[in-house]
């Protein structure tokens, strides 16, 4: 067996050292569903002056864009939402910024500049690794009966609701984009929301707004509130006059009464 010597051993650890320390470290961007994310780039860390005409790509596990003077290109998940803007690049910022992120892109993206090598040719020369983490929306709301809920989509890759009832362990689909308006399902022509109206206790339950992938971009937790029984009871049994007031506070006094009683026995 070849035994290495210690300068030999020394060389190697140094140049590994040296090597890990020059290489920029990955960078992480957190975002939510819907929103924009910027993942940042300067070529000007890697490279003393800017190429004749600006070669850029991105990548996560295939290329995601490139960017080459006026001609751009870009994947067919990604279309209409990621840029490099042209008037920062020249300056040394090859950020890519996608919009209208959704929980796919989640992923480590790596960006590269091309420029001229030997004889004609062209070499890719890495500058940046990025985390990008998208995360859905999380929320608790309360309504009373007949109230309205409105349901944000956050995004237009949006799919599809679906409704958990909390005694249950089913989901049931409440709409999909498909859908037209119904009697209590509204969606708002321009914003990404949804109000479903005149809700009612049977409403109350777990919702999820779901991509077309079935990934969740938002959850609600909804409960819906009724009237006391006590409030109930004057409800139902309007006092008219003196003796139906008495009448009537003597029954609540009495019901009262009872429920303490059973508590104290509990």
């Amino acid at each position: 067996m070849h035994r290495i010597s210690k300068p030999q051993w020394l060389f190697m650890f140094l140049h590994s050292f040296l090597v890990e320390a020059s290489s920029p470290r990955p960078l992480s961007v957190t975002c939510q569903v819907g929103s924009r994310a910027v993942l940042p780039c300067s070529w000007k860390k890697l490279l003393d002056a800017a190429p004749p005409a600006c070669h850029v790509q991105w990548a996560s596990v295939d290329t995601v864009f490139e960017l080459r003077g006026d001609q751009r290109w870009e994947a067919e998940e990604f279309q209409g939402r990621v840029e490099v803007p042209k008037e920062q690049l020249g300056g040394g910022d090859c950020s890519l910024v996608i919009s209208d992120v959704q929980i796919g892109d989640t992923g480590s993206y790596e960006s590269f500049m091309v420029v001229d090598g030997l004889r004609a040719t062209k070499t890719r020369v890495f500058i940046q690794t990025v985390r990008l983490s998208v995360s859905d929306h999380k929320s608790l709301q309360s309504r009373g009966p007949g109230e309205d809920l409105v349901l944000d989509l956050y995004t237009r890759h949006s799919a599809r609701v679906v409704f958990q009832d909390r005694n249950s362990s089913s989901w049931s689909l409440v709409w999909s984009r498909e859908d037209g308006d119904s009697e209590r399902l509204v969606k708002d022509p321009l914003a990404e929301q949804l109000t479903m109206k005149k809700l009612s206790m049977e409403d109350g339950g777990t919702y999820k707004v779901l991509d077309q992938h079935g990934l969740a971009v938002s959850t609600v937790q909804l409960s819906v509130g009724g009237s006391s029984t006590v409030q109930q009871l004057l409800e139902e049994r309007p006092p008219t006059d003196d003796g139906a007031r008495s009448s009537c506070s003597s029954f609540v006094f009495s019901l009262l009464v009872t429920s303490f009683q059973i508590i104290h026995l509990v």
